[in-house]
């Protein structure tokens, strides 16, 4: 019995059922994947820091990173699922991942607390707009369904930069 040439078992077309125009599937699977980028760098981003947590408030930042990394990583299947689910593909490696996202990652050998909070603090507002423009293609594309996941991974998001920040503020600070 002979075997299908590699590049054959590695072409065989995905058709999902949609009732989304093509455009739509193709715009918004786009999309979610650069946002699943996205998260994953957060993701990791904010897993490094809380295993890299220093000070004297070691342990409620520690634990606050710890739930925010459970939070973004939570998010991630729903995502890569919601592309599929609509007709279209996703990441399919670190590396598609890496040429994706848009957050920066940080490598620093060392990075106090604040600087820490307030990178990903930063970094959460940064995803909420990215989440905010493909919630406005899902408009567009009358998506309803990955614009209502949108909205709760948007609150999400604003909660994680509301603690980082209120937890950056010098004391006695005033808003």
């Amino acid at each position: 019995m002979a075997s299908k040439p590699a590049k054959s078992r590695r072409t065989a077309p995905l058709q999902t059922p949609s009732n989304l125009p093509s455009n739509a599937t193709k715009d918004i699977a786009a999309a979610l994947t650069t946002l699943l980028a996205d998260t994953f760098a957060l993701y990791m981003k904010t897993k490094n820091f809380h295993w890299h947590m220093s000070g004297p408030h070691f342990r409620d930042y520690h634990l606050l990173l710890d739930e925010h990394g459970d939070q973004l990583f939570a998010m991630t299947d729903d995502m890569a699922e919601r592309a599929r689910k609509i007709g279209g593909t996703t990441l399919r490696s670190i590396g598609h991942a890496a040429r994706l996202q848009r957050l920066e990652d940080n490598d620093a050998e060392f990075v106090t607390p604040m600087d820490m909070l307030a990178e990903l603090r930063d970094d959460n507002l940064k995803l909420t707009s990215y989440m905010r423009e493909t919630h406005d293609l899902c408009d567009e594309h009358g998506d309803v369904a990955t614009a209502s996941l949108l909205e709760n991974w948007i609150d999400e998001a604003e909660r994680r930069t509301w603690f980082l920040y209120e937890t950056t503020r010098a004391h006695g600070e005033t808003a």
